[in-house]
């Protein structure tokens, strides 16, 4: 069975991994953004903006997980971890404003014509230690997001690995400049700057949005599920199955049919056998819930829900 997470661990990882996030790139954008200025680099500038994005993306972090830490109450009986997929919903927009900004300033002075002088040198050493830093910080986010399986470190994470990315093509891209001896080549890399952060944050705007709407992005879900509940003969016809994600965990609602003639003890036995078989199948499972019916039970055609029936026309998919 996998290792149970504890709200508070994943809470406090939250907090440290938002931190340290703020501080190193805080740090990058202060650099990147002075020497691009200086320097009179656009792609440069352009990777600054990015990081000075991640700081204030490190900030709603901070925000999410001072909310998220908060206990289940009347109001918010199931807590209130999807704070989670909000913040990263909100680090989505601001990554793709960032993206669109400078894309399209990259774009203007491309189609301006306007002469510019070769960016300096000190351009290229400080998006070389960018790139030093910004893998520190990815490797960093990457290994405690995963282990304390939480979504928006993960995103956050990702984000900065694109960052890796962005700065490799800005080494790239003024190496070029300077062999080459084009100005211009520095703003054609600032476009595919902008490009890379607009495509990261699509990326992290869908799969957040999935995750709100109570989506499922791996049907196997499905197939652990009906899995679970045929190794418990007295248990037929599991429907209506139902999976989202809470927190990262797994909140599981299904119908089965039982005889008729079972008392109420015996037919609480083997719900609570079908519990415990979805449990051992399912990583980080948030709550169960079964839902008993007669057998042979008409019930009602309901617009809900996932059968074995559907999981088999669409090849393992929901």
């Amino acid at each position: 069975m996998a290792k149970v997470v504890k709200k508070r661990d994943k809470d406090k990882a939250l907090r440290t991994t938002s931190v340290v996030s703020m501080a190193g790139n805080a740090v990058l954008a202060a650099a990147k953004l002075w020497v691009g200025a200086v320097a009179g680099s656009m792609a440069v500038l352009a990777d600054g903006v990015d990081s000075m994005a991640d700081v204030i993306i490190s900030l709603i972090m901070v925000v999410a997980s001072v909310i998220v830490a908060r206990p289940p109450s009347r109001r918010f009986p199931f807590g209130l971890d999807k704070v989670e997929n909000v913040a990263t919903l909100v680090l989505s927009l601001i990554i793709f404003y960032a993206g669109g900004r400078m894309l399209a300033s990259s774009v203007g002075i491309i189609v301006s014509g306007q002469e510019r002088a070769l960016p300096g040198m000190v351009a290229l050493w400080v998006t070389a230690g960018s790139i030093a830093g910004k893998l520190l910080l990815a490797w960093y986010q990457f290994r405690v997001g995963r282990r304390v399986e939480s979504s928006l470190i993960v995103a956050n994470a990702r984000n900065m690995q694109g960052d890796v990315i962005i700065s490799g093509g800005v080494l790239v891209g003024l190496f070029f400049t300077y062999v080459l001896r084009l100005p211009v080549l520095d703003a054609v890399v600032g476009c595919a700057v902008g490009l890379f952060i607009i495509k990261t944050a699509i990326e992290i705007f869908l799969d957040s949005t999935l995750e709100l709407v109570d989506g499922v992005k791996d049907g196997e879900v499905y197939r652990k599920i009906f899995d679970a509940v045929a190794r418990v003969p007295e248990a037929h016809h599991p429907h209506h199955v139902r999976a989202r994600l809470i927190g990262g965990a797994w909140m599981i609602d299904l119908d089965i049919e039982l005889d008729g003639g079972l008392s109420v003890d015996r037919a609480h036995e083997i719900a609570e056998r079908v519990e415990e078989n979805i449990r051992s199948e399912v990583e980080r499972v948030y709550d169960i819930e079964v839902h008993i019916e007669p057998l042979g039970f008409r019930h009602k055609r309901e617009p809900f829900g996932v059968t074995p029936a559907m999981l088999d026309r669409s090849g393992g998919e929901a």
